[in-house]
């Protein structure tokens, strides 16, 4: 796949046709532009971050802070940025981060997601905090990669029917989320009161579950609110811990993934624990005020485990350039967040495919400019520190 061919496109409809993008290509301005259309409630809960926002600010820092070095005369015409995954073949090392309540951006939500993913050809990753349960899913993604996210519930006999579900749905990969064990601090949803899981949004996977309803007393149609406050017992799991990890094992024969990885211990301890990979990620600084940025720990967490375990990574990438400065710090793939959700406000499915197409044109050119055939020659003398 051409990537690059989605910029000679845009500029013959210009020129040819009289049309022009309805979205935005500037990828660091989507945010702002997204925000006209979304509602004060579903802006807040998207794009704010903890505290005072510093951990986001931080991850966007860190980017600026490093630089591409282009080389000349070493690129090609032909270029190849396709990669497998653990397993999972992609068009290029990139993947739908999980995002919860997509709805909130668009009334197809996580469906209009999953099916632009599988146009462009790179992996889905669901969240257990969607708006269309693990079946809904798997029949609007068809054939297409798909991993599964998983916030482990305090109910054992949910956490096992999630695991069979998503594996029945045919999602090849688990990505357990160690860095929301509780809510951070989030002051745009504070100060509207605004919890959209206790009106039963973002819950679907939990309220389509039969071990989850085999703990009502009503059905979820009957008493709502004694549904969402069922979920509300299982979802807060403070007491998350290492040991757990050999249960995980037991119950998923494919890949594991930990993500919320900061930290050289912490990642030593993943591979101590024999997971197959990491998401070195502060969640897009939505859960600690005032914490590492991720790109500045992604370096040293390669170099000590990035030989011996697949090493992801997330939190701050908005454009092709940061995309190509994460491969070239060690990362093996990036999981994109609030950008594609921007689109996804901004046009649903072709919204979502606009960004892909958008990220992906302008790494490819950032990648080929600077002297690369692909990204797979992305390394750490691609990039200085400024």
């Amino acid at each position: 796949m051409n990537f690059s061919d989605h910029q000679i496109g845009i500029y013959a409809q210009g020129m040819f046709t009289d049309q022009r993008p309805q979205i935005t290509t500037n990828l660091a301005e989507l945010e702002a532009e997204a925000a006209e259309s979304l509602s004060p409630e579903a802006l807040g809960y998207i794009v704010a971050s903890a505290g005072s926002g510093s951990t986001a600010r931080a991850n966007r820092d860190a980017f600026d802070a490093w630089r591409i070095a282009p080389r000349m005369m070493r690129s090609s015409a032909e270029r190849d940025h396709s990669c497998t995954i653990l397993g999972t073949e992609s068009a290029a090392p990139l993947l739908i981060a999980p995002v919860g309540i997509q709805t909130l951006a668009h009334p197809d939500g996580e469906l209009a997601t999953v099916r632009a993913a599988a146009a462009l050809g790179v992996p889905y990753v669901h969240s257990t905090q969607a708006s269309h349960s693990f079946e809904e899913i798997a029949e609007g993604g068809g054939d297409a990669p798909r991993w599964y996210q998983l916030y482990w519930p305090t109910d054992e006999s949910v956490l096992l029917s999630f695991l069979g579900r998503a594996k029945n749905s045919g999602f090849t990969t688990l990505v357990l989320t160690l860095d929301t064990t509780l809510l951070g601090w989030r002051p745009a949803d504070l100060d509207r009161g605004y919890l959209p899981f206790l009106s039963n949004l973002g819950i679907e996977n939990y309220l389509t579950d039969p071990a989850f309803q085999a703990g009502l007393e009503q059905s979820v149609e009957a008493n709502p609110v004694a549904a969402a406050m069922h979920w509300a017992q299982m979802f807060p799991n403070p007491g998350l811990n290492w040991s757990q990890l050999a249960f995980l094992r037991e119950n998923w024969d494919g890949p594991i993934v930990l993500k919320g990885i900061c930290t050289v211990g912490d990642a030593r301890l993943a591979l101590d624990h024999g997971v197959d990979g990491i998401v070195v990620s502060n969640h897009g600084g939505r859960q600690i005020d005032g914490a590492r940025a991720s790109l500045d720990a992604l370096p040293e967490i390669v170099d000590a485990v990035g030989e011996q375990m697949t090493v992801l990574f997330d939190s701050g990438v908005r454009t092709g350039a940061d995309m190509a400065k994460a491969l070239a710090l060690g990362a093996d793939a990036v999981l994109l967040g609030r950008p594609f959700l921007y689109g996804l406000a901004l046009g649903g499915q072709a919204g979502v495919e606009h960004v892909l197409r958008c990220i992906l044109a302008e790494f490819d050119l950032v990648t080929s400019l600077s002297g690369h055939t692909g990204a797979a020659e992305l390394g750490r003398d691609s990039v200085v520190h400024a």
